[in-house]
C-alpha cells in the first residue's frame, strides 16, 4: 500500500504499521537490531520512555546489542523511564562498560568520561588510567570527542588529586597520573580534527602557531584556523535551519 505522507491519517496508519512490524521482528523473530529499532520507535514516536527503557535493557542483557547497552546507560544516568526515579550513575556505568566491551564507541566515550571526571558521582570511584583506556578505545574507533578529550588531558596533564587543582601546574612529576605530552596531545588533536571536531581544529591551529608538539608552521596554523571557522559557521547554519523548521511546526 502506498502512503501519502502529506496526509495526517496516512502518516498515523504508517507509523502504527511500523510499530507492529518492529514488535513482530523483535518478539517473534528475535532480531536484536529490530528490538533496538522498537526501542527507538517507543522513544521517539510513542514517547513511552518506560517501555523504551525496558526494551533497551532487555536487548542489551539478552542479546548483547551494544547500541541498546549505550541507550539504557543513558536512561540510567538520567533516571529516564521510571517515574520519580533519580539517576543511577553506577548502573549507567555498568551498561556503558558492557557496551564498550561490545565495541560501541559512544559507550566507551561515556564510560571513560565517568571515570576521569573531576566531578565524579559519589557512587563511582575515579579511575583515570582505566578511563583513558576506554577513551583511547573510543578514539581508535574514530570517535572525535574521545580523541579531543585525550588531547586536552595530555596538554595539561592530570594530577593525582581528584578533589582540586587537577589540572594545576606542578613541578613534581610524581604527582601526575597522566603526564603532559604535547606530541601525544598534537596527535590526538590531529585525529579529532580529521574527524570534524571543531575545537580540535582550533587547538591544532594554535599548536602549529606555537610549535607545540610539532614544528611551527604558520601556513598550517592558518589552514586549521580556517577549517575551525568554517565548521563553526556550518553549526550556526544548522541551528538556524532547525529553529526555522521548529517554528513551522503546528502548535
Amino acid at each position: 500500500m502506498a502512503y501519502d505522507l502529506q496526509k495526517e491519517s496516512d502518516v498515523k496508519e504508517y507509523l502504527e504499521k511500523l510499530g507492529v512490524e518492529y514488535r513482530f521482528g523483535c518478539y517473534s523473530e528475535k532480531k536484536p537490531e529490530v528490538c533496538h529499532l522498537l526501542g527507538d520507535y517507543l522513544e521517539s514516536i510513542k514517547k513511552d520512555f518506560e517501555k523504551a527503557s525496558k526494551v533497551y535493557k532487555s536487548n542489551c542483557d539478552d542479546y548483547g546489542y551494544a547500541k541498546s547497552c549505550y541507550k539504557f546507560g543513558n536512561y540510567s544516568f538520567l533516571g529516564k523511564g521510571k517515574s520519580g526515579s533519580k539517576g543511577d550513575p553506577q548502573q549507567a556505568y555498568k551498561y556503558y562498560e558492557k557496551g564498550c566491551e561490545l565495541n560501541d564507541p559512544e559507550s566507551c566515550l561515556h564510560s571513560g568520561l565517568l571515570l576521569v571526571s573531576r566531578a565524579m558521582p559519589k557512587q563511582l570511584q575515579r579511575n583515570v588510567p582505566k578511563g583513558v583506556e576506554f577513551l583511547t578505545k573510543s578514539c581508535d574507533m574514530n570517535n572525535a570527542t574521545a580523541c579531543f578529550y585525550l588531547s586536552g588531558m595530555h596538554i595539561s596533564g592530570v594530577q593525582k588529586q581528584a578533589e582540586s587543582n587537577v589540572h594545576a601546574p606542578s613541578n613534581n612529576s610524581s604527582e601526575y597520573i597522566i603526564h603532559k605530552d604535547m606530541k601525544k596531545a598534537f596527535d590526538f588533536a590531529y585525529k579529532a580534527c580529521e574527524l570534524k571536531n571543531m575545537y580540535a581544529c582550533a587547538n591544532l591551529s594554535q599548536m602549529y602557531a606555537r610549535g607545540d608538539g610539532t614544528e611551527r608552521n604558520e601556513e598550517k596554523a592558518e589552514k586549521f584556523k580556517k577549517m575551525a571557522l568554517e565548521m563553526q559557521e556550518e553549526v550556526k547554519k544548522q541551528q538556524q535551519t532547525l529553529g526555522f523548521q521548529q517554528g513551522l511546526l503546528p502548535n
